[in-house]
């Protein structure tokens, strides 16, 4: 009864997020309570938390599993699916980026067991956040606004911090972006979440970058995070629809259809 009772509730608060007439309720229910998560999980893991327990990346780890389980059991089936393949492709990205290439290394060396759930997580947050009708009714000028924002902001790490690598990505990511409308706010809305979670994390002493890009590259000189890292998030939102895609060709292959039906028709009208 309990479980049912729940249940309702949460896919009444679902459905009131995407379907919200507020901006400020549909951020705060997506992005908010995600950015809090990031600031409370990621604390249990710091430097803070060592001069308390030895067993802090434990916590973390515990954590997201909680965080991770109770999103999982509530959203639906393809999101479901979403997350298992992000969590897969998060997992096989870690350990290539952080382990073989070394491109940023965790407090422990290791790749904590919260870091892949947690890349589900940010996705569905944004995804949510991107999807709701608050947002999308005023999709331009979220899309102008965030790509003003993220312009100045990694300009602002290129002047003061020399952070070369990230001001290319940053840029690299806003050029790939102008021919992608349908995906534009919600990666623009990825960069935000990525750039707060790197600044927590690497606050935190969760881990940290090098000085250049991998730690290689001279001529790419990089802050502690890099501003534009997010442009390597786009491989695990790629790489969890391309999977899906995968599973479900024919559902896939109607739903583009039917958009191409509504786009003729609204071209018609017009």
């Amino acid at each position: 009864m309990f479980s049912s009772f729940f249940h309702s509730f949460y896919y009444f608060y679902r459905m009131s997020l995407v379907a919200s007439k507020s901006p400020f309720f549909a951020s705060f229910k997506s992005l908010g309570a995600l950015f809090l998560f990031i600031a409370f999980g990621l604390f249990l893991d710091s430097s803070y938390m060592l001069g308390i327990t030895e067993n802090a990346q434990f916590y973390a780890n515990i954590s997201m599993f909680i965080g991770f389980a109770v999103v999982f059991w509530q959203v639906n089936k393809r999101l479901r699916e979403q997350m298992i393949a992000a969590v897969i492709i998060a997992i096989i990205g870690e350990y290539l980026f952080s382990i073989v290439l070394g491109m940023y290394t965790y407090r422990l060396e290791n790749v904590p067991h919260y870091v892949p759930p947690g890349h589900a997580l940010v996705y569905v947050a944004v995804l949510y956040f991107s999807k709701a009708t608050a947002i999308v009714k005023y999709k331009i000028k979220w899309e102008i606004f965030l790509s003003i924002f993220i312009f100045i902001y990694a300009l602002a790490f290129l002047i003061f911090k020399n952070d070369v690598f990230g001001f290319v990505m940053t840029i690299a990511t806003l050029f790939i972006l102008r021919k992608k409308p349908r995906e534009r706010l919600f990666y623009l809305t990825m960069y935000i979440t990525v750039a707060y979670l790197e600044i927590i994390g690497t606050s935190y002493l969760c881990w940290k970058w090098p000085a250049t890009a991998w730690g290689v590259f001279d001529f790419l000189p990089s802050h502690n995070p890099p501003s534009g890292i997010s442009f390597f998030y786009f491989l695990l939102d790629l790489g969890t629809l391309w999977l899906y895609k995968q599973r479900h060709k024919i559902a896939w292959s109607r739903m583009k259809n039917i958009r191409k039906i509504r786009l003729n028709v609204s071209n018609a009208v017009n």
